[in-house]
C-alpha cells in the first residue's frame, strides 16, 4: 500500500523550485532563502521518511482496522457528520501528538529531525522523521469510536498537505478571521522559532483553536530565529535522523540513578536531574 502523500511529491519538488527561483529574482534581505546543502538534506529526509511510511503504513491501517472491527458501532462514510467530526477529531489527534512530541524527549528524538534545519521554507516541509511508529496511538481513538480507518489515513494526508504551505517566509499575515482559526505561514514561523518566546507554541495542524483553548499560542512577533536552541552543524542525513537518540543513549547510560535515566527519557528535553538530588 503506497501512502497517499507520496502521490502529492512531485508537485511539492516543483513548488520547492518556484520558491527558490522566487528568492533568486525577487530576493529579500530580510528571509534566508535556500543553501543547497541544507535543502538537499530536507529531500534526503523526506526521500528516506517515504521510503519507512511504505510498511509502516500497513501496519498502522492493521492496527487501525483491529481496533475498529472491535467497537459495535461503526459511523458512516456516507454521512457529513461523520466527516465533520473526523476533521475535528483528526486535528485534535495532530495537536495531542505534536505536543507530546515537544514536551517527551523519546518522542521528541523522532520529532526533532523537522526543526533541525536553520532555514525555513517549502524544502523544511520534507525535513521528515525516520522513526513514525511514535505516532500511532494518537489517532487511534479516532477508529476506536468507529471512524473507518481508510478515513482516518485520507484526513492524515488533506492534513500533511496543508501544512506543507505553512511553511514559507515569502507570505505574511493573512487577513485576521483566517489567522484567528487556522494555522497559517506566520503561526508556524512561530512554531519552529528557537526563541525561548517562541519555545513550544502553536502545535495546531489546519487549526489554530486548539492552542488558543490550551494555552499554547503566541503570535508573531520578533523575527523567529530557526533551528534548534543547541543546533547540531551537520548536513548528513543519518546524524540528523538519530543524534537526539545517540545524545538521550548518552545521557541514561551516564546516569546513576534509575529516576535520573527515566527523567532522561521520559521528562522533556533539555531535562537534567535537581541540584538538590
Amino acid at each position: 500500500m503506497i501512502p497517499t502523500v507520496v502521490y502529492a511529491i512531485p508537485a511539492f519538488v516543483l513548488l520547492v523550485v518556484v520558491e527558490a527561483l522566487s528568492y533568486r529574482f525577487l530576493p529579500d534581505d530580510d528571509e534566508r532563502g535556500y543553501e543547497l546543502r541544507d535543502t538537499a538534506t530536507s529531500m534526503s529526509m523526506g526521500a528516506g521518511s517515504q521510503v519507512i511510511a511504505v510498511p509502516w503504513k500497513v501496519a498502522t491501517i492493521v492496527v487501525y482496522a483491529a481496533a475498529y472491527t472491535l467497537v459495535p458501532w461503526h459511523l458512516s462514510a456516507s454521512s457529513g457528520w461523520t466527516w465533520l467530526l473526523l476533521f475535528f477529531g483528526e486535528d485534535l489527534a495532530y495537536y495531542a501528538y505534536h505536543r507530546a512530541h515537544h514536551r517527551v524527549r523519546v518522542l521528541w528524538a523522532s520529532h526533532v529531525v523537522h526543526h533541525s534545519s536553520l532555514r525555513y521554507n517549502l524544502s523544511t516541509a520534507l525535513r521528515q522523521t525516520w522513526t513514525p511508529m511514535t505516532g500511532l496511538p494518537f489517532w487511534l481513538p479516532l477508529a476506536l469510536i468507529g471512524v473507518p480507518p481508510w478515513m482516518i489515513l485520507i484526513e492524515q494526508t488533506v492534513s500533511l498537505v496543508y501544512q506543507f504551505f505553512l511553511h514559507t517566509e515569502r507570505v505574511d499575515k493573512l487577513w485576521r478571521p483566517v489567522e484567528w482559526f487556522f494555522n497559517t505561514p506566520s503561526h508556524h514561523r512561530v512554531h519552529h522559532g528557537s526563541n525561548n518566546v517562541y519555545l513550544d507554541r502553536n502545535y495546531g495542524g489546519i487549526l489554530i483553536i486548539w492552542d488558543r483553548l490550551f494555552g499554547t499560542f503566541e503570535p508573531e512577533g520578533v523575527r523567529p530565529v530557526y533551528g534548534l536552541t543547541k543546533n547540531i552543524d551537520t548536513y548528513n542525513p543519518l546524524r540528523v535522523a538519530f543524534h537526539e537518540y545517540a545524545a538521550a543513549w548518552r545521557d541514561v547510560r551516564a546516569a546513576g540513578r534509575w529516576r535520573d535515566r527515566a527523567g532522561y527519557v521520559f521528562g522533556p528535553p533539555g531535562w537534567s536531574p535537581s541540584t538538590k538530588g
